[in-house]
């Protein structure tokens, strides 16, 4: 074993094996349609902490992203930053609309 390797507490996995179920509890969950896409915000808890789930669906096909709660914060500074700059800065290619 490599120094930084450390065996799993959950046993020795195959390759490709699924890993086992971790025990989630939803807090909130909030759904938001923007085009042609539904995005599901979705506060979850498990044994490691509080976390953000962010699903996007477009089509059947989903994409996710997690933020840990500790980064929630500064996540949402970001986007508000990213809100103000979109507001700011004219559009190269304006909508139809």
């Amino acid at each position: 074993m490599i120094s930084n390797e450390r065996p799993s507490p959950y046993g020795h996995r195959g390759f490709g094996a699924p890993k086992p179920p971790v025990n989630e509890d939803t807090l909130a969950t909030e759904k938001v349609q923007i085009e042609r896409k539904t995005f599901v915000f979705t506060l979850k808890e498990n044994p490691r902490g509080r976390f953000l789930r962010i699903t996007e669906d477009v089509g059947g096909r989903r994409d996710t992203i997690i933020i840990p709660a500790p980064g929630l914060e500064d996540f949402k500074k970001l986007l508000d930053q990213m809100v103000k700059s979109s507001a700011e800065i004219p559009a190269k290619h304006p909508s139809a609309g």
